[in-house]
C-alpha cells in the first residue's frame, strides 16, 4: 500500500467520525479533488451536503470558499470585477470567490442562467475573464455544487451543456437509524478539531498514481460501448430503451468512466481496473447526461436506471 494511498483513507476514516451515514458522497468527493472532476450533489435540505464539503476541505488543507446561489445573485458576485479608483485614476480588478482550490456552489439550480454562463467558463476552462483580461485559475480547481430536487420551489432546471461539465452527479437520501442516532451526540463546533491530512502535494502526487492504474483494451472497449448504446444514433444502441431516450451521453462520460474506474481501483488496492470498478460509477456519471422523452417521465424511468440496465447487459 502507498503512504498516500494510506493517507487518503485515514483522511476518509477522520470524515466519516463526524458524517455519519453518507460514505459514498465522502468518497465521491475525494475522487473529485484526485480526479480533478467538477461534482454534483443532489437531496433534500439537512442532509450534509454542506457539511460534508467543508469537512473534507480542512482535511486536505485546501483553499475553500462557498457561495449562496439565490435568484439574485450576478455574475460579478462569483467572478469579481473591474473597480475604478479616483485617486489613481485607474480600474483595478477585485476578484471574485471563485479564485480558490475548492468551490462548494450551494444550492446552484436557485440562481439565473447568466450566473450558470460565468461559471460555466471556469468549470470548462479553468479560467475567468474579467474585463479584457483573462485569469487563470489554481490547480486543483473543483465546483462541488449541491442542489435540491427539481421539483421544489424556486429552482431552475440547469442546462444539458452545463450538467455535461460534471464529472458525476450524487444523489443523497436520508441516514439510516443509527447513523441519524450518531449526529445526536454530535458538538456544534466539531470543524474547528479537524486537523488536515492530506495535503495539495500529496493530492497531486496521488493523482499520478491513479493514472499509471493499468487499464486493458477490453475495459476500454467496455467504456465506449456501453456510452455508444445510450445514444439512439449508434449501431451498438440498446433497443429496449426506443422511445425513452433523446439523446444520449456525450464523449465526456468517456473520458469520466475510464478515469473515475482507475481511481477506484487504486482505492480498492488493485493495481488494474475490472468491470466491477466501472460497473460501480456507470449510474453517477451516466445518469445525468442522459435526457430522456416526455414518455419516459410519465413511465417514471430515470437516466441512473437506465443507465445501470444498460451496463448491466453488457457487462
Amino acid at each position: 500500500m502507498s503512504a498516500i494511498r494510506e493517507k487518503a483513507i485515514n483522511a476518509l476514516a477522520e470524515a466519516k467520525k463526524v458524517i455519519y451515514g453518507q460514505d459514498k458522497m465522502l468518497d465521491s468527493i475525494l475522487a473529485a479533488l484526485v480526479c480533478e472532476g467538477h461534482l454534483l450533489i443532489e437531496g433534500m435540505p439537512g442532509l450534509g451536503k454542506t457539511m460534508s464539503v467543508s469537512t473534507m476541505s480542512k482535511l486536505c488543507d485546501l483553499s475553500y470558499k462557498r457561495i449562496q446561489f439565490t435568484p439574485d445573485l450576478l455574475p460579478s458576485d462569483l467572478i469579481g470585477t473591474m473597480i475604478y479608483s479616483q485617486q489613481k485614476e485607474e480600474f483595478s480588478t477585485k476578484f471574485g470567490p471563485i479564485f480558490t482550490q475548492l468551490l462548494l456552489a450551494d444550492e446552484i439550480n436557485r440562481s439565473p442562467a447568466k450566473v450558470q454562463a460565468a461559471l460555466l467558463e471556469a468549470m470548462a476552462e479553468k479560467q475567468v475573464t474579467i474585463g479584457d483580461n483573462t485569469h487563470k485559475l489554481s490547480s486543483p480547481f473543483v465546483v462541488l455544487a449541491t442542489q435540491n430536487p427539481i421539483d421544489q420551489e424556486g429552482t431552475y432546471q440547469l442546462p444539458e451543456a452545463q450538467l455535461d461539465r460534471f464529472m458525476m452527479k450524487l444523489e443523497v437520501d436520508y441516514p439510516d437509524f443509527e447513523a441519524e442516532k450518531s449526529i445526536l451526540g454530535q458538538k456544534g463546533n466539531f470543524l474547528d478539531d479537524i486537523e488536515s491530512v492530506l495535503t495539495t502535494d500529496d493530492i497531486l502526487a496521488m493523482k499520478e498514481e491513479v493514472e499509471s492504474i493499468y487499464i486493458d483494451e477490453k475495459i476500454k472497449d467496455l467504456i465506449v460501448k456501453i456510452v455508444h448504446s445510450t445514444r439512439p444514433s449508434s449501431d451498438c444502441f440498446d433497443k429496449r430503451f426506443e422511445g425513452a431516450i433523446l439523446a444520449g451521453a456525450s464523449p465526456r462520460a468517456c473520458i469520466w468512466l475510464f478515469k473515475i474506474s482507475k481511481f477506484i481501483a487504486y482505492m480498492d488496492n488493485k493495481d488494474f481496473v475490472s468491470p466491477s470498478h466501472v460497473m460501480e460509477i456507470v449510474s453517477g456519471v451516466l445518469g445525468h447526461r442522459l435526457i430522456l422523452t416526455y414518455e419516459a417521465s410519465i413511465d417514471n424511468l430515470k437516466g441512473t436506471d437506465i443507465a445501470k440496465r444498460i451496463a448491466e447487459k453488457l457487462i
